[in-house]
């Protein structure tokens, strides 16, 4: 790719770069290659360092920081154009996202590359840096850059936030900087529903694939990132209110909501994360809950009054179309352990012709210390008093009740030998 770079007039329209893992090293020569106005496509596969797992490798491949959070999918979609501009900015160039999804175990994008100085100039403002709470997972975004003029820029002014979290009281994570602006073109998604509608023995996954685009066609275009409504439950302690419900109680109090094609129980909203909370502080006086300590981050949480008084009416626009039709939005894994194997490898024969899953479950805990297993038999079964325990013989502890009470006569005996023993020593 490297002899058609725009020195010397790109003359590809389109180029893919779908490597094993990261394609970051393919980007500053994809970038150059394209030709004016033509596409760039991306597959990452690494969702393990994208998501956060491995922040050090992200930074060291992408130059973004990951972060371990419920929007960590569409985060890792935001991360890697705010990487492709970084390339394309050297160059003059800047990029127009068409489409960019997250499948299964991999995330696509698909970007056109155009060259214009000026535009460049403003790629800063179409960064922004996350401020995420580890307790709540309420984020706030912090602008790398803004626009103060015409051909006029400046840094971005923060921090968005205080020390501690306002919600919960808890600290805050930063990462990115991630892209802010439209990850989808709303029109070009439309096309290419009008394209798989019409020609849907063309393809083996049509229903999938005219699901998924529905879904992203009726994703806020203005709203980076997103929560999940059972997990802000879970972090309450409370019961989940309805997915309709808790939209039509945002959508009361003059806010857009949405789905996201990367989570099922994604909220994505314009709303600001004290309306959330708020909201849930209403669902809860409804249906309250007890907190053993008072001082956890969800009784801090809870103590705070709501501010707004939440409407849980079930309204007609809460729901869409794609959940009305019920199309296929998140189709299920088609069997157990399907997904990404680990990279090809030399390995020694196989004689026991057993399978990846019949291999895992027989070397599940081979390290562990066998004598530390007998020990505890001398230990009662709690499960089995209960009459709960389902190991059977296979039970590390002991199903015979009077296990228990000879081990701890043998315990006292031994405490007691050891006192009579060190009284001993210091007597002489």
């Amino acid at each position: 790719m490297y002899q058609h770079r725009c020195s010397k007039k790109p003359t590809f329209n389109v180029v893919d770069l779908d490597p094993y893992g990261s394609p970051v090293q393919f980007l500053d020569s994809g970038i150059q290659t394209v030709e004016e106005g033509g596409l760039l496509c991306v597959t990452c596969t690494d969702m393990g360092v994208l998501c956060g797992n491995r922040g050090e490798v992200a930074f060291a491949k992408y130059g973004v920081m990951p972060l371990r959070g419920v929007f960590c999918h569409e985060m890792s979609l935001r991360l890697v154009l705010a990487c492709i501009q970084s390339h394309a900015a050297r160059y003059k160039r800047y990029i127009v996202p068409l489409l960019s999804v997250s499948i299964d175990f991999y995330i696509r994008m698909f970007v056109q590359v155009f060259t214009n100085a000026s535009v460049v100039r403003a790629s800063a403002s179409r960064l922004a840096y996350v401020y995420h709470c580890v307790g709540c997972e309420s984020f706030h975004l912090q602008p790398v850059g803004k626009v103060t003029g015409k051909d006029k820029y400046s840094p971005g002014t923060g921090p968005p936030v205080g020390e501690k979290c306002e919600q919960c009281n808890s600290i805050f994570r930063i990462g990115g900087p991630i892209w802010t602006e439209q990850i989808h073109n709303v029109k070009f998604v439309e096309k290419l529903l009008d394209h798989v509608r019409g020609s849907k023995e063309s393809y083996h996954t049509s229903d999938r694939m005219d699901g998924i685009l529905t879904v992203i066609s009726e994703e806020l275009p203005d709203a980076p990132l997103f929560y999940v409504l059972d997990k802000m439950a879970g972090f309450l302690h409370c019961v989940t209110p309805g997915m309709l419900a808790f939209r039509s109680a945002i959508l009361d109090q003059g806010y857009d909501v949405s789905f996201s094609h990367c989570q099922k129980q994604a909220v994505k909203t314009n709303a600001p994360p004290h309306v959330l909370w708020d909201i849930m502080r209403c669902w809860v006086k409804e249906h309250p809950v007890k907190h053993k300590s008072e001082i956890s981050p969800a009784a801090v949480c809870l103590a705070k009054v709501p501010s707004i008084q939440a409407n849980f009416q079930i309204r007609s626009d809460a729901n869409p179309v794609s959940r009305q039709n019920k199309m296929l939005r998140f189709q299920e894994n088609p069997e157990v352990n399907w997904g990404p194997k680990s990279r090809a490898k030399k390995r020694k024969g196989n004689p026991l012709g057993e399978t990846v899953q019949q291999k895992r479950k027989r070397l599940q805990g081979h390290r562990t210390d066998p004598l530390k297993v007998a020990s505890l038999k001398q230990y009662k079964c709690k499960r089995f008093m209960r009459g709960e325990c389902t190991y059977g013989d296979h039970c590390r502890y002991s199903h015979d009740v009077a296990v228990e009470t000879e081990a701890r006569s043998q315990t006292e005996h031994g405490e007691q030998q050891n006192f009579t023993n060190s009284a001993t020593a210091t007597n002489l």
